[in-house]
């Protein structure tokens, strides 16, 4: 099934160059005067090999449909991240194995294990993710929604720019898309 390059999303599974690849990190950029193109990290599934491409918009990116399981994360011991399935049973992967997504997982968080060949090669994450902000500079009582921003660390270690008026402690909103701010939770 094909889909415009601007539904790519960390964690899922393409078919390019007649492999399977799984995304890392997608980047829209819209460079001044030229037109907007996505830039994907990709990772060869077989050889573990990892490179850039881009990709114009409208181009069709081919999904490669795997065998989906819906599973809850529980915890990570440095490079292993266990999840758990409805009949409790549990799954390691690895760091390498989920790339970029490891940034939005947050304990208890219900994601999608991709698995082909009975090997599990990638996670989908939800198109948001709540998380809490555990340092960033004081908020400023007065400042209302602005293009002026400041950077915040997740509980994850994730940084995400925000406006001026998220403290710390508070619960907000992250697009897993792009790692930006959408808003409080």
């Amino acid at each position: 099934m094909s889909i415009p390059a601007t539904q790519m999303r960390p964690g899922m599974i393409i078919k390019y160059n007649a492999d399977l690849h799984m995304v890392f990190s997608v980047e829209h950029r819209t460079p001044g005067n030229l037109r907007a193109f996505i830039q994907a990290k990709l990772k060869n599934v077989r050889t573990g090999a990892m490179f850039t491409e881009r990709f114009r918009s409208p181009d069709p990116i081919e999904r490669v449909y795997v065998d989906e399981i819906k599973m809850e994360f529980l915890y990570n011991d440095g490079e292993d991240y266990y999840f758990m399935d409805e009949s409790f049973e549990q799954t390691m992967l690895k760091r390498e194995t989920l790339g970029d997504a490891v940034e939005f997982l947050t304990p208890n968080l219900s994601i999608s294990v991709s698995f082909h060949d009975g090997k599990a090669v990638g996670i989908e994450l939800p198109t948001h993710v709540e998380m809490t902000v555990m340092q960033t500079e004081p908020g400023i009582r007065s400042a209302t929604a602005s293009s002026v921003t400041k950077p915040a660390t997740m509980e994850t270690g994730l940084v995400v720019q925000v406006p001026p008026f998220i403290n710390e402690g508070e619960k907000i909103r992250v697009d897993t898309a792009e790692g930006s701010y959408m808003s409080r939770a």
